[in-house]
Formats: structure tokens, sequence, C-alpha cells
């Protein structure tokens, strides 16, 4: 055991030996300069590098730079692309003509109606809103859901309680909201839509979010949003 120790301490001791040979600089700088490297990556934040000029052309939605645009988040917080998100995964301006702000990207992992269960990946871009929405009751029983971030952060808005101060700016291309109140949801954190039928959306912080949601059964036709003129 002492001689495998020592053999060890040896194996360290030429590889530090190599390092400052071929750099020039001693163990302690490396060393320091892995550490500051390290620093450094958990402090480097996402941050936008798409507008609106980007994602239209000649005034309709460019869905292809939207997926680019997602892409490059996707590369920043290690998430890879696969096969199934490259066939499946949806964008969409809802119809408002300014995905900077109010869109999103996503995928259906699931939606069972027989089983009654809905998963799904929502992709936002920094500063970017879902339009407030509701839920409703249809031949099925009105869509619950929960949301973990798992990648940046976003605000969680709610009609359910009191009004929360400082609140984000709502996109003027969106108008007015019913939800009021909102939490900071960060990685890891899991909310609840606090009452079936409610109002309620997710706007992205400035780092853009990755969230995962599951829920029962979503049936489109029970989607309402509060802007009439938002649509899928």
């Amino acid at each position: 055991m002492k001689k495998l120790s020592y053999l060890k301490t040896l194996a360290v001791g030429a590889l530090a030996l190599s390092l400052v040979t071929c750099t020039g600089k001693t163990a302690s700088e490396i060393s320091d300069a892995g550490m500051i490297n390290q620093k450094n990556q958990k402090e480097m934040k996402y941050v936008k590098k798409y507008t609106n000029a980007d994602f239209y052309t000649d005034g309709k939605f460019n869905e292809a730079i939207a997926i680019e645009a997602f892409k490059d988040m996707f590369e920043f917080y290690g998430v890879p692309f696969t096969p199934l998100m490259e066939k499946d995964m949806w964008v969409v301006d809802f119809g408002l003509g300014d995905f900077e702000n109010v869109g999103m990207g996503g995928i259906f992992w699931v939606n069972d109606a027989e089983h009654n269960y809905f998963a799904h990946a929502i992709y936002l871009l920094p500063g970017q809103m879902i339009p407030e929405h509701a839920h409703v009751r249809t031949e099925y029983a009105p869509k619950f859901e929960s949301w973990m971030v798992t990648k940046g952060w976003a605000y969680n808005f709610s009609e359910i309680g009191d009004e929360t101060p400082g609140a984000p700016a709502i996109p003027a291309t969106h108008g007015a909201i019913k939800s009021k109140n909102f939490v900071v949801q960060n990685v890891g954190e899991v909310i609840h839509l606090k009452k079936e039928e409610s109002f309620h959306f997710l706007m992205a912080g400035p780092e853009g979010a990755i969230v995962d949601e599951w829920a029962s059964y979503h049936d489109g036709a029970g989607l309402r949003f509060t802007n009439p003129k938002a649509s899928l």
C-alpha cells in the first residue's frame, strides 16, 4: 500500500512538473487559474442574442430562426438537441407578431387522454412570456398542472392571491393581465397551479428558462387566452 501511495505521489508530481514546463507557470499559478476558470463558468449567464429583426422575414414569423435561437440556448445550458426534439419540437408566436417578447418553444413528451396524463418541456428565451391563459372544462376535466424550472429562472404568475410588488413590465403587444400575483421560480423549485381554470402564465428572466411541466390531459379546446388576438 505504501508503495502504491508513493507511486501515485510521483505521478502527480510528474504531471505538475510537466504542466509547469509546458506553460512556463508555477503549479500555484496553474491551480489558481483553474479555480478562476471554474468560478467564471459558474458566473457566466445566458444573454439575449436574437430580436424580432431576426425572427420575422417580410413580416412573417421565421420558425427556423426561432429554432436556432433555442438551440443556441440549449448549447449554453448543456441540453442535447435530440432527434426527437428535431422532429417534434415546435415554436409559436401566438399570432401576436412579437416572438422576442411573447412566444415560446416546446415539445409534448406525452399527451394521453385515455390515461389522463401529460408531460411537456417549455422553452423560453430571455424575457419571453407565454400569453396569459386558463384551461377550462370541456368534455375533459380542466387541465391541472405543475412546473419545475431546470435551467435559468422564471416569473410564475397567477390570478390567485394579492398583487405582488415589483412585477416585470408586460409587453405592450400582450395587453392587460389578470394575474398580478407572482413568485420568482428558480432551478429545482416545483410550483402547482393554484386553482383549476384560473389564469396564469410564465415569463423567463433575463437568462431564459427551461421548464418541465406535468399535468392532466391537455385538451386544446379548453385553452382560453386573456388577449382575444392570441391563438395557436
